[in-house]
């Protein structure tokens, strides 16, 4: 994809968000109708899967021979996979929790990726007004100004998102409580934002300097990890080794000497084989 094509993808995308971020703002306030999903804190909403359906009808039309990976879709059977074809990959709302108690911290979040490289992403806080937006080469933004990570090096300065996740599986609990035990003395601050796509754009504008969290799936990345790259910071595997989108985990930070310490410090968990989205 050129530059000229990503542009015309974003343009149309963002258009599209703006709509379904009306959907989310209005549906906060009121009664929501919940399922469950894998587990009582696993949850989707009508309003999650009524985004979905907006996003993909949408960006369908516009673009008919782009493919998809939809949080939604995936949970009701779609296959999950990331080939070379320009694909959108969206988490209608995520922090589904956050919605459900009327928490303001959720956002819908939008990445549009080709070869398994980054092109687009766009993270959108409705109740907030906090529209996040990157495309490759061009820089990360805030509401239209620019963004970079705070650039702090020294863990004892640094404020970390560390996410609880939505497993009560005993052996993930156990490593996140060793984790949170490891880091809560040698950080500047620890902070659960309940939204993984909102502390990768929390990194990127300088609000904290690292996040890390496993048991994801690629629609909690995809628009966040280019975020964290376009403002200037590192993203990379728990272990501190490459990034990949389908492997359920992500570390990032404002620099690689910060990454590199948090992942020396953290007990690893992978709840299910790679590449697998059931667990």
């Amino acid at each position: 994809m050129d530059t000229a094509e990503i542009d015309r993808c974003f343009e149309v995308a963002v258009g599209l968000v703006k709509e379904a971020g009306q959907v989310v703002r209005e549906a906060i306030k009121k009664q929501k109708k919940i399922e469950m999903k894998s587990s009582s804190v696993d949850l989707v909403t009508e309003s999650d899967k009524a985004v979905e359906k907006l996003l993909i009808e949408g960006l369908s039309k516009a673009f008919p021979s782009h493919k998809f990976i939809g949080e939604e879709s995936t949970a009701d059977g779609a296959k999950c996979e990331l080939t070379s074809d320009p694909t959108w990959i969206i988490d209608p709302i995520d922090g589904t929790m956050n919605f459900v108690h009327s928490l303001p911290y959720t956002c819908v979040s939008v990445g549009l990726w080709g070869g398994r490289e980054a092109l687009a992403g766009i993270i959108f806080n409705p109740v907030l007004d906090q529209m996040f937006t990157a495309k490759k080469g061009q820089g990360a933004y805030l509401n239209g100004e620019r963004i970079t990570v705070s650039g702090e090096k020294d863990l004892s300065k640094a404020l970390v998102f560390a996410e609880m996740g939505t497993s009560h599986d005993p052996e993930k609990v156990k490593t996140v409580l060793a984790n949170l035990t490891t880091l809560m003395p040698r950080v500047h601050g620890l902070r659960d934002c309940g939204s993984a796509a909102v502390s990768l754009a929390s990194v990127a504008a300088g609000h904290g300097d690292s996040f890390f969290h496993y048991g994801l799936g690629p629609w909690d990345m995809a628009a966040g990890a280019l975020l964290v790259w376009e403002a200037g910071g590192v993203v990379c595997g728990l272990e501190g080794g490459p990034f990949d989108l389908m492997r359920r985990r992500v570390l990032c930070a404002s620099t690689p000497e910060l990454a590199k310490e948090i992942a020396s410090l953290l007990s690893q968990y992978q709840p299910t084989p790679d590449g697998d989205l059931s667990g």
